[in-house]
């Protein structure tokens, strides 16, 4: 999850944070610390839920018939760098089995997931953020970013920052070669939500 509120939290005025401080310094508050800031996020709308959930279930669902590596959801922590350090918030994640086995045991993700999924929420000030965020995943491994955005239900599709695939309502998703055979419907992602009435009144009143 992208951080959508544009002030950094500070418990100490001029002090950096590291990964290890932020339990006590922010408790259970929503967030990411970049580059030792910390940047609070407000709770998702039930949109941004609701296609967290069908990604989920969807990329679950290949992995269990597939077991090649497990599905990771609800804004799991990925460690960035150090010193300054930098933890993102990821809406979903896969890594595979192999990644996997060189991870601590427990606390924040400290291997590259191969996918990152990001839902755009109405709050995220995008053109400001997307290039930072991709670059922080691809600068540890990452291989496959996947944004997507409920209002034009559009899927942008990263497999560096600076190459990008759009791909909309009538394409599929796939994601070789660490995912074989995955095919996903854009459609069937975004499902019936507000942005999805929204856009179908509007392309209504535009053939009329």
């Amino acid at each position: 999850m992208p951080m959508s509120i544009a002030t950094a939290y500070q418990p100490e005025s001029h002090r950096l944070l590291t990964i290890e401080e932020l339990p006590d310094a922010v408790g259970d508050s929503l967030g990411e610390l970049i580059d030792g800031r910390f940047f609070p996020m407000l709770p998702t709308g039930w949109p941004h839920a609701s296609i967290e959930a069908r990604m989920t279930s969807k990329l679950q669902q290949y992995v269990d018939a597939n077991p090649v590596g497990v599905v990771l959801a609800g804004e799991i922590g990925v460690i960035i760098r150090r010193d300054p350090d930098t933890l993102r918030g990821a809406d979903l994640a896969f890594v595979s089995h192999d990644r996997l086995a060189r991870a601590s045991p427990s606390g924040y993700l400290d291997v590259a997931p191969e996918l990152v999924v990001e839902i755009i929420s109405p709050n995220d000030r995008w053109t400001e953020i997307t290039a930072k965020l991709l670059d922080d995943y691809f600068s540890i491994g990452v291989e496959l970013v996947w944004i997507l955005d409920p209002r034009s239900r559009r899927v942008s599709c990263y497999r560096s920052p600076t190459e990008l695939e759009l791909r909309g309502a009538g394409d599929t998703l796939t994601a070789e070669p660490m995912l074989p055979g995955l095919r996903l419907s854009v459609a069937d992602l975004f499902g019936k939500t507000p942005e999805a009435s929204s856009v179908a009144a509007k392309s209504a009143e535009t053939a009329m």
